[in-house]
């Protein structure tokens, strides 16, 4: 619990002077009504209503500082939080040209790849991920974040046909290199997915590779899909018919990206092979990230204020019934 006005509970100090005076004014009071004798009074049992004559004053106490308390906004609140944790920087290049329809990995290769990449990122809690779709084209999916949660749902919105098909492996690698080249991390990361050769776009993947080294970025790399032909769906009607296809994925150009830029490549015939990648990403040196983390407030003024709402009320029927004062 935090006060947004914190310096108005001071007010509190303003009711010691008033208990104080009521203490005094209850012991200089002279009685209504007077006696000649009161010893006829002596062994009258006292009523209730003795116990409760300090009630209502309690009651505006109570009220007065429940009042003040609201005049100070209780919140309870994380607000904004700097924190230091270990962690590198990665994006996630991923392939989404309609031949990551192939169901050589299950259900896809596509979905394959997008379950051991969630995998992937529960396991590295302290990252910033990021992902790069490429086809024909290339663009950000999402930007380097530590916000997981985010991540992990546009990953699940990842399908095939969102860009022009096609496979532009060198604009996937530049497109990361843009997200990655002014980050302050002394270990940066691309993981390259794809099934296919180079056949689209203005930057050829070892150019590519050349900038990412010059920003001192790592690039691994992985040949999705089986050895030979893997079966593709082809929607004819409606029905779907299945045609085995060759499975041509350039291993020798993504082995040199993986030289140039010092980092490896690896052939995924399986979703299992995929995880070989993730034992060569833990050896990678850790850098210490600046994450700000902010939590919404919220008022908690209403119970205080519904408090001496209530006191206020009861000293009022207190005052104007079993307490009334006589003239």
């Amino acid at each position: 619990m935090v006060f947004a006005n914190i310096e108005y509970l001071f007010l509190l100090l303003l009711l010691i002077p008033y208990i104080i005076w009521y203490i005094m004014k209850r012991k200089n009071n002279e009685a209504t009504l007077q006696f000649s004798d009161t010893r006829v009074y002596a062994h009258v049992p006292k009523s209730y209503k003795l116990y409760l004559l300090h009630i209502p004053f309690a009651l505006r106490i109570l009220a007065l500082a429940l009042i003040i308390v609201v005049l100070a906004r209780p919140q309870t609140t994380d607000s904004w939080q700097n924190s230091e944790i270990e962690g590198i920087d990665i994006m996630m290049a991923i392939d989404v040209s309609t031949s990551m329809l192939a169901e050589d990995l299950k259900p896809n290769r596509l979905e394959a790849a997008k379950e051991v990449a969630a995998e992937f990122i529960n396991g590295r809690p302290n990252d910033n991920i990021g992902i790069t779709l490429f086809a024909g084209e290339s663009f950000t999916q999402c930007p380097l974040t530590v916000d997981h949660a985010v991540l992990l749902n546009l990953i699940k919105d990842v399908k095939c046909g969102l860009i022009e098909d096609g496979t532009a492996v060198g604009m996937g690698i530049a497109n990361a290199v843009t997200r990655l080249k002014d980050s302050k991390a002394k270990s940066k990361v691309i993981i390259l997915l794809t099934d296919g050769t180079n056949n689209r776009g203005d930057i050829s993947p070892l150019t590519a590779a050349e900038i990412a080294k010059s920003f001192g970025i790592r690039v691994y790399t992985i040949g999705v899909g089986t050895n030979g032909t893997a079966p593709y769906p082809y929607p004819v009607g409606g029905t779907v018919q299945y045609v085995n296809l060759p499975v041509e994925i350039d291993e020798k150009t993504l082995t040199q990206i993986a030289g140039i830029t010092e980092g490896n490549y690896y052939r995924a015939t399986s979703n299992s092979k995929l995880k070989e990648v993730y034992e060569e990403i833990d050896k990678l040196e850790k850098t210490k990230l600046n994450v700000k983390q902010y939590s919404k407030r919220q008022e908690e003024y209403r119970w205080f204020a519904l408090g001496a709402f209530l006191c206020v009320l009861l000293e009022v029927l207190l005052r104007n019934t079993i307490l009334k004062k006589i003239p």
